[in-house]
This record gives structure tokens, sequence and C-alpha cells, in this order.
């Protein structure tokens, strides 16, 4: 495996550079950098800078709106977009259903769905995990039961990121109780503006509110809403969560929160010499360097086999596993770094600005609520110990 950029390589990362130099607002990538809540009027705004550009949709085919970036293109873009202070591409619609629409859903949805992601009039939420059904995915309980032209479907989904700002989502959905779990599972679109949906917020440890509860009593779904073939979405849902864990590595966000625990360590002083000159601290920064590293062979190693031809597979759970806990690390050693400054939860700390550059000890509890934030990160996705799992069977074959 060749570890140098090519020429052309070089050539689009420039490109990339320069259009963020020009493109990116600067009061975004404050908000960014500084750990602050992005609204939702602020996704759109930078949604809408990138489609001008052509490149929201960077792994979509061209017929249907995107650029078809190499898998280094789409390294590049992320190891330079963390390193700006981009916003996330919040990933529901262009990252995650509309490649399931892409590759299993029928010409209409993808005339019909396509085009409104790129656009950004529809925002879309995933209806996946439920009380008692998150790692077990298979477990779930959501019924749709067919009545002529609609399903009827009744239950609830948890965990539903963004959904209170979401105008669509895509649910899995038990078809059949006849057959085994995995084989009774459907996957529909469903129109958030239906009768029956109602959505109840759920306050986490950082004290924002980003997931929900979303309740089904009776919800009419027309049957073209379907994707694919009625029993087979867990094929579907494997095909998502595949792209999605080798996304939730972050690679590109952990070299930038690497940047910025070292930097602030060589601010904080303790016991007369800034705190990266503790050798004890020190150590711990360099171990999670030398794993990031590593994890980034290894995402350039899986990157190389898809130019190839591959896709990712039990790799990408690997990948998964290691890359969630070097971000949690880095959060953890950052909010160590701040020692009784990082203190969560204080309104007036929340709303101070941020001078784009550095966190000042008053107002550090953005960074400390992000340390609570990330605690799901190795849980979403599909648990650690889930792909720990994955990972024994598949490539060690234990």
């Amino acid at each position: 495996m060749n570890m140098n950029y090519t020429t052309e390589e070089l050539a689009f990362r420039d490109e990339v550079r320069a259009f963020l130099d020009e493109k990116l607002p600067a009061d975004i990538a404050a908000k960014v950098k500084g750990f602050r809540h992005l609204s939702k009027e602020d996704h759109q705004r930078w949604q809408k800078i990138l489609s001008a550009q052509g490149w929201y949709a960077s792994h979509w085919p061209e017929e249907y709106g995107g650029v078809e970036w190499t898998p280094v293109q789409k390294h590049i873009w992320d190891e330079e977009s963390c390193r700006y202070g981009v916003p996330r591409s919040v990933p529901f619609g262009v990252n995650m259903v509309a490649p399931v629409i892409i590759k299993f859903g029928n010409e209409e949805q993808k005339q019909t769905y396509l085009p409104r992601i790129l656009s950004g009039e529809d925002w879309w939420c995933q209806g996946y995990s439920e009380p008692g059904a998150g790692s077990d995915l298979a477990s779930l309980k959501t019924r749709a039961v067919r009545q002529g032209d609609h399903y009827l479907v009744n239950g609830q989904k948890t965990w539903t990121t963004l959904g209170q700002y979401a105008n669509m989502i895509f649910c899995l959905v038990r078809t059949n109780t006849e057959v085994k779990a995995q084989a009774g599972i459907s996957f529909l679109l469903i129109d958030m503006n239906t009768p029956g949906i109602s959505v109840r917020p759920i306050i986490t440890l950082d004290g924002e509110h980003e997931v929900n509860e979303v309740f089904f009593e009776d919800v009419k779904v027309p049957v073209e809403n379907l994707v694919g073939e009625e029993d087979k979405g867990w094929t579907y849902a494997k095909f998502l969560l595949t792209y999605e864990r080798t996304g939730l590595a972050g690679i590109g966000l952990s070299k930038a929160a690497l940047s910025h625990l070292k930097a602030l360590a060589s601010r904080r002083i303790k016991n007369g010499r800034p705190l990266i000159e503790d050798t004890a601290f020190s150590q711990r920064i360099a171990k999670v360097e030398i794993d990031l590293m590593a994890a980034t062979i290894s995402n350039l190693r899986i990157i190389a086999a898809v130019e190839g031809g591959g896709m990712p597979g039990a790799e990408s759970s690997m990948l998964k596993v290691k890359g969630t806990e070097i971000r949690q690390s880095i959060n953890d050693l950052a909010r160590r770094a701040l020692g009784p400054y990082a203190i969560p939860f204080v309104e007036e700390e929340l709303s101070q600005d941020y001078d784009g550059e550095f966190l000042s000890d008053e107002n550090a509890a953005p960074l400390s609520a992000q340390y609570f934030n990330n605690r799901k990160l190795s849980i979403f996705g599909g648990s650690n110990e889930i792909q720990k799992n994955i990972v024994s069977k598949m490539i060690l074959g234990l």
C-alpha cells in the first residue's frame, strides 16, 4: 500500500483548503472548534454552501447528483474539514438512507427522495433503536401490518437523534412474526407529519435536547414507501450500519481533538510548568497518539481495499471500536487538563462566545459537556461489545 498522496490527490487537497478558506463561515467554524451547539439553521446554511459547490453528496453516483470522490479524496476531505472546523454533515439523509435508496430502492423512490435530500427540503432521522432493542436490534417490536394499500404501524423508537427537526424517518419495523427475528423485518420511509406520530424529547447528560422518543399509534404508511422487499429489511440495515460504523471511527475528528489537547496542555500550568511537560500526563498523550496513528493506518488500509473494488466488512467494526475508544480517551484527557474548570451545565458559561483558538478557563464548560456527550460513542452504531463479537467471529474465526 502506497502511503503517499499522488500529484492529483495533493492538488485535490489544495482545492479543498482553498474552498474552506473562502467559503466556511467563521461563526460556524468558531462554534465547531469551541464545542458549541449548532442550530438547525447552522447545518442548513453549511449544507447549501456544500451543495452549491457540488460536494454535499460526495459518495453518491454522479447520475443522482454526487461527485463520486475516491476513498482517498474522502479521507482528505475528512482530515481537512475537521482541521478547519467544518460541521459534520447530519448523516441520516445523505450518508445513511440515501445509499440504501440508491442500492435497494425503486426508481420512483430515487426520483422522489434523493433530490429532496440534496436540496435540504427533507430532514431525515433514524428509527432503529427501541426500548429493549438497541444493540440487539433484531428483537425490535414496532409492528407494521399491511392493510390493502398501506401499512398500519404501531410501536416506539428511542434515541432518535435530532428527530425534533425531522420531517422524514426511515424505520425498521416487524412485518412477519412467523419467521426468525432477522427475517421478519422491513425498511419503511415514513413522513413525520403523518397522524399518529408523536415526538418526546430526551435531555442528555450534557443538558442538550439532541435525542428523542418517537411513538407510532395506528400510523398509515403507503405501501410504496417500502424499500426493497418485505421482510428483507435486515439486509438493508446491515448495509447501512457497515458504512455508519466506518464513519464513527472519526479519524479526522480525533486528529483535530489531539491538536487541541496538546495546545490546551501547553497552556495549563501544573507545579510551575506546562502540564504537557508532566511525565505522567505526557505519557498518556503519547499512548493515545500512538493508538491514533495505528488507527489511521488501518483506516487507510481499508480505504485502499475499497478503492480496489472491495467494500468495508468486519474491519469496519474493528475501526469503530478503536476509533471511538480513542475519541473518548482524548475527551477524557482534555477534561483532566482543564481540572476544576471542567464544570458542566453552567448556563452563563455555555452561552459565552469562543475566540476560535483556545478555551479559556471561563468558557471551558462546552468541552466538559462534550466529554459527557461522547460517552455514547461506544454504544450507538452497534455497541463496542457487539462489534468485538463480530470481529471475533468474522476475522479471528472464534
